[in-house]
């Protein structure tokens, strides 16, 4: 089994930046695919970032390209994975989930994605 804990989430004025951060324990999640979502309340769960299992190919959604940044640390074979939010608007507003992905390259489908975390709140305030 695969527990991720997400942790750095917060309250921050529009054009200020934010780090979340996802922390895998249990099984080796080291060779796959990782991810940040989010969800906004009333709308769908959306893939917002994604990485490879090394890092070397990282990929964002449109609404969030030039202003976050995925990354990950895979030391010791426990990952972490990151998102720096910059340039933070209102409409990023929303939970952020990380979860870990079913194969070594990532999708954009949320249904790849087999394990995870419970959440932390982004609440960007104009």
């Amino acid at each position: 089994q695969v527990r991720l804990v997400e942790s750095g989430g917060g309250l921050v004025q529009a054009g200020g930046s934010l780090r979340v951060s996802c922390a895998a324990s249990g099984r080796t999640v080291s060779s796959y695919a990782m991810g940040w979502f989010r969800q906004a309340p009333g709308k769908v769960r959306e893939a917002v970032a994604i990485i490879n299992y090394i890092a070397s190919r990282t990929y964002y959604a449109d609404s969030v390209k030039g202003r976050f940044t995925i990354s990950r640390d895979n030391a010791n074979a426990k990952s972490t994975v990151y998102l720096q939010m910059n340039s933070l608007k209102p409409e990023d507003t929303a939970v952020y989930y990380c979860a870990v992905g079913r194969h070594s390259w990532p999708n954009w489908d949320l249904n790849e994605y087999d394990y995870w975390g419970q959440g932390t709140q982004v609440t960007v305030s104009s």
